[in-house]
């Protein structure tokens, strides 16, 4: 059975990780993305004359792999490099990187047994690149994607701008309205494309892909673009180095070339930008109508160079820091002149600590020429509050990314979230583009009541925040409160313990608990031909998307749930199991066999231990051998309980002076030949009757727990045995019912019952914390204390004391 996918690129990372000693990530990198470039070229195109890549003799993994062990080492990769670099006009791109460098890789054998090691990582045979079952099954993308995101982690603040976060990258793509691409002629255009990875998230969401350009000032970055590139099957994208705003390399008759898509990520708040070139007299007039940037800060500079760039129908999204929106003198006048052209979409405040190398929180301004002149205002999105901690770093989930792209196109307003701000609006803020300033997405504060402190009574104003569950539940509310004697509050009418069994049971709660319950159904009905559809032609990547928008749809509008959540309960479940499920099926089919399981230290083969990872084998004992498996538990449970009764025996007789203190051994332990010894001692001797006694009933416990500890074991080991046999006359539709039903189905359908009972739960909480705060008032509390006090004086008084 094939390696999982999520575990190979783990593996991978682990070795490679292992292995860069005291190496800085930034630079360690360098050598793992030029061999995994070498593998993944020798893989698909060695041996073949008609691809646009020619693997020389002596230029290929294969020679790497010979060159492994020997003295030299690191100077023959040097030399396999050289020569496939110099058949594919890639020197100064693929060979900058020295393997023979002993500051970096060690001397001598440290030398020899580094690069021995790297290049075995990559012979895995995972990591085959040449067998993609479909141009979808990117084993290559995916691994490149885990290695940048380890190491963009690992390089420190100051070296992981090479990255853009892919789920940032996929947010730029959306907002620009790539999807709406039409020929792969048109252009996407990044002046400080890094890596390329933002580039290459773009393209990937174009349907007929896009021509790619790109510049990048750092030489050893470029060179990683540029393989990048390669990898990722775009070998003609145009990455040049240089220094956009002093040298920008794309010119069209002495103009600044203009694009149909520009997305960004530039360095923030660059203090050397006017370096090499006279901002004032800008030869490609960028600055023109809209004034110059700040001398120490280059925000503006490579925003105005983006909107030079872009033709007259395009569309733009770069990554800034949120300054760009209020600072003010030389950016405020730019800002001014932005505003009133109407030029600016869009800006969407992203939460805090995304990038590797600021945590300082960013946002996306999207440009667009071609409908300024219709534009009533700038759409603003605060999606600062959706993210999840991954580490030491915050990473957008999959319905955050989603919730981001279908508010910005439909251009919904949605409280706390986003709003479109019309311009006199923003004129009358004086320009300031701050988004606190037009959505204010804090939750809205839990106020205590003094009035219900202090007289009783819930106040119906929090009850009335609570409008969405009555809505649902009308009923319910009328069952849980009375209205108070005084006006604007309300008493519980049930005992506090009692709210969450009268919420459960109301007919309105399990009505609409039912109603959800149809929704899941309904899609699951819907979907069962899909999943059980999948073969060597399944593409993964539009199968999920094809899955997530139809539970997405079937929860929309559904009050009391947020469609995006169920969306991401589902992703979760893709990214943790269904992806590696759904790759190995297109890979090798609906088989379902046990692997010998493999000790990690040592990598040999558990005798009798077996896994598989598609169909685990609860699933198989469940369906088939369900009464074997309650005979397990029973014996298993009988078990547990004379253990119990023994410990319990054992405890309470095993003190200095307990029936059991002289049958301890050396370790404190008592054994069943310390209490035969002691039996055989004092049997016969009637002043030890009781002790006796007691030996004899832990001796009997001991015989039963032992027979009990085996026999578990001998029907757990039957039953292990027999399951696993029963793999071999597994039809490839029972597999398939298993598999489908019995787990993805099963797993998702307890996730999503999950989300709904929290729903309810976070009700019956508050209505419980409401009854708790307001139930005791301040009047009956001295009440309280004054009966408490009388009762201490009096005691006082009886112990002739005084009350101080």
């Amino acid at each position: 059975m094939a390696l999982k996918k999520s575990d190979l690129y783990a593996s991978l990372w682990k070795s490679c990780d292992e292995l860069r000693g005291g190496m800085d990530a930034s630079q360690y990198k360098d050598y793992v993305l030029t061999i995994l470039f070498v593998k993944y070229v020798s893989d698909k195109y060695a041996g073949r004359t008609d691809s646009v890549v020619t693997v020389p003799k002596g230029g290929g993994f294969a020679d790497m792999v010979a060159a492994k062990n020997s003295k030299d080492i690191g100077d023959r990769i040097n030399k396999i490099i050289a020569r496939l670099a110099e058949e594919n006009e890639l020197k100064g791109v693929i060979d900058l990187t020295d393997f023979n460098d002993e500051e970096k890789l060690g001397k001598g054998k440290d030398m020899v047994d580094r690069l021995t090691k790297l290049i075995g990582i990559f012979e895995d045979p995972g990591l085959n690149f040449s067998r993609n079952r479909s141009d979808d099954d990117d084993i290559l993308g995916d691994a490149y994607e885990y290695l940048m995101r380890h190491f963009a982690t690992e390089s420190g603040k100051s070296k992981g701008q090479f990255y853009t976060p892919a789920e940032v990258s996929r947010v730029l793509a959306a907002v620009i309205g790539v999807d709406q691409a039409t020929a792969r002629s048109q252009s996407v255009y990044d002046p400080t494309c890094g890596s390329g990875s933002l580039l290459l998230k773009v393209v990937d969401a174009a349907p007929v892909g896009l021509t790619i350009y790109g510049q990048e000032n750092d030489n050893a970055t470029k060179a990683l673009a540029v393989m990048n590139m390669w990898l990722h099957g775009n070998p003609t994208a145009e990455i040049w180095k240089g220094n956009t705003l002093s040298e920008p390399h794309f010119l069209d008759s002495g103009r600044l070339k203009q694009f149909d898509y520009v997305v960004a990520n530039p360095p923030f708040s660059q203090k050397n930008w006017k370096t090499g070139f006279d901002p004032a007299n800008d030869p490609y007039e960028r600055f023109k109508g809209y004034g110059l940037p700040p001398d120490k800060n280059g925000d503006y500079a490579f925003l105005l160079h983006i909107l030079k760039s872009l033709k007259s129908t395009g569309t733009a999204a770069v990554i800034l820091p949120h300054g760009v929106l209020f600072r003010g003198n030389a950016e405020a006048a730019i800002r001014k002149n932005l505003v009133e052209r109407k030029v600016i979409k869009g800006i969407i405040g992203l939460p805090a600590n995304l990038f590797y190398g600021t945590g300082i929180p960013a946002c996306i301004i999207v440009l667009d020429k071609a409908g300024a002149e219709k534009r009533s205002g700038i759409f603003i999105i605060d999606a600062s509050k959706g993210y999840i901690k991954d580490g030491n770093k915050n990473r957008l989930r999959e319905q955050d990314i989603h919730r981001i792209t279908d508010v910005f196109r439909t251009q919904a307003e949605v409280p706390r979230f986003s709003r479109l701000v019309a311009w006199d609006e923003i004129q009358r803020n004086e320009y300031n583009l701050n988004i606190p300033r037009y959505i204010d997405s804090t939750e809205p504060e839990d106020i205590q009541d003094l009035s219900a402190h202090l007289q009783g009574g819930i106040p119906d104003r929090d009850l009335d925040a609570l409008a969405p569950y009555w809505t649902v539940y009308p009923g319910l509310r009328k069952d849980l409160f009375a209205p108070n004697a005084r006006k604007g509050y309300s008493d519980l009418k049930v005992p506090t313990a009692e709210v969450r069994a009268r919420i459960f049971g109301h007919p309105e709660f399990t009505a609409y608990a039912a109603e959800l319950e149809a929704v899941f159904i309904q899609w699951r009905t819907a979907n069962v031909p899909t999943l059980r559809g999948v073969d060597g032609k399944t593409k993964p990547r539009p199968f999920i998307a094809a899955l997530g928008e139809g539970l997405l749809k079937a929860y929309m509008g559904k009050a009391l749930v947020d469609p995006y959540t169920m969306y991401q309960h589902l992703m979760d479940y893709w990214n943790s199991t269904l992806k590696d499920d759904v790759y190995m099926l297109v890979e090798e089919g609906w088989r379902a066999v046990p692997e010998p399981v493999k000790d990690k230290k040592t990598g040999k083969v558990k005798a009798g231990e077996f896994t598989c990872d598609l169909l685990p084998q609860r699933l198989v004992i469940a369906r088939t051998f369900a009464k074997e498996q309650a005979k397990v538990e029973e014996l298993q449970r009988a078990h547990e309980t004379l253990a119990q009764q023994l410990e319990e025996l054992i405890e309470e007789h095993s003190g200095e002076e307990g029936a059991l203190a002289e049958c301890l051994n050396e370790k404190g332990k008592v054994t069943k030949a310390g209490v035969a010894a002691r039996f055989a001692e004092i049997a016969k001797d009637p002043d030890y009757a009781e002790e006796v006694k007691v030996l004899k009933e832990v001796d009997r416990l001991m015989e039963a727990e032992a027979k009990a500890k085996k026999a578990h074991k001998v029907a757990f080991e039957a039953l292990d045995t027999a399951a696993w046999n029963h793999y071999k006359q597994l039809t490839e539709a029972e597999v398939k019912e298993l598999v489908v039903n019995d787990k993805w189905l099963a797993d998702l359908h307890a996730a999503v019952l999950g989300e709904q009972e929290r729903i309810s739960q976070r009700l019956a909480a508050r209505v419980v914390e409401l009854a708790e705060r307001y139930g005791r008032t301040l009047p009956a509390l001295d009440r309280e204390v004054e009966a408490l006090t009388a009762k201490v004086e009096q005691h006082l008084k009886h112990m002739e004391l005084a009350w101080q």
